[in-house]
């Protein structure tokens, strides 16, 4: 199937983009830091729940997109622990606006098949929202296309805390007195256990760092910033930034594809990514 069936709707750059992607190549998993509602609105002299407004029409394209494109997963970092510290105010309009986003979007997502997850401290968040989000999880638990995750109170250092003292409790009840802990077993008891791990993580608004979001998961994912405010983030954005990434040569710490420099053996084949060692 051509890239432009997959979106029929596509504007002439949109179709441009679609055709020099490579749809066997796509991101198994897509990370995804929503940063800039609050500068978008104060650019247009807004309110910064217009921000986050905006915001969330832009969620919609973006999962939307990467649905029809039969990505297998997407993470939204949504809400993160710190965000408990902004005003009461700004705090009470964001847990009315996911209400708002699950009751209006939750009929579409389970229809398009899309599995809806939530990671984080979920039992922290007010009974309202935790109980829309246990129904909006129920609803799609047997949905077979895209996994849509989204951390809400989420924090990756909160996140390793948790898995650590599951796995002491695991141990104390066990009685094991030589108890360790390999990097398969942690990731077993992370929140994201049973996902593959980002491939490419893009956070908009410019901004170098990545905010304690899936600290273990991203090790080895391709890192995608743009100037772009996440209200402005179209699916042209993700289009472009799909592209970025089938140009990167992943090597998980080997050497790649490339030839053998001058201390190398000639004709000497590289290790596949596939087979070599993270490290």
């Amino acid at each position: 199937m051509k890239a432009i069936e997959l979106l029929k709707d596509a504007s002439p750059k949109e179709s441009t983009l679609l055709d020099k992607l490579d749809l066997k190549s796509l991101p198994q998993h897509i990370a995804v830091i929503m940063d800039g509602n609050g500068r978008w609105a104060q650019r247009r002299h807004l309110p910064r729940i217009a921000g986050h407004r905006a915001g969330v029409k832009a969620a919609r394209q973006i999962i939307e997109s990467c649905a029809r494109l039969k990505l297998p997963c997407l993470t939204l970092y949504a809400f993160s622990l710190e965000n408990w510290r902004r005003p009461q105010a700004e705090v009470d309009f964001l847990m009315r606006l996911l209400r708002e986003y699950l009751s209006r979007e939750l009929p579409s997502i389970h229809k398009n098949n899309i599995k809806l997850q939530v990671i984080g401290r979920a039992e922290q968040l007010p009974d309202a929202v935790r109980l829309d989000i246990e129904e909006g999880m129920r609803l799609t638990a047997s949905n077979t296309g895209m996994k849509l995750v989204v951390a809400l109170n989420y924090g990756a250092r909160a996140e390793l805390v948790d898995a650590f003292n599951v796995l002491l409790k695991q141990a104390k009840a066990s009685g094991a007195s030589d108890f360790q802990a390999d990097e398969q077993l942690i990731s077993d008891h992370l929140y994201t256990a049973g996902l593959p791990d980002p491939d490419l993580l893009i956070r908009t608004s410019g901004e170098m760092r990545v905010s304690n979001f899936l600290l273990w998961q991203i090790a080895y994912a391709e890192m995608y910033v743009t100037e772009t405010l996440w209200p402005d983030f179209s699916r042209e954005c993700l289009l472009e930034a799909l592209l970025d990434f089938q140009k990167r040569e992943r090597r998980y710490g080997g050497l790649g594809s490339k030839p053998a420099d001058t201390n190398g053996s000639a004709g000497e084949k590289p290790v596949s990514a596939k087979k070599q060692g993270r490290g």
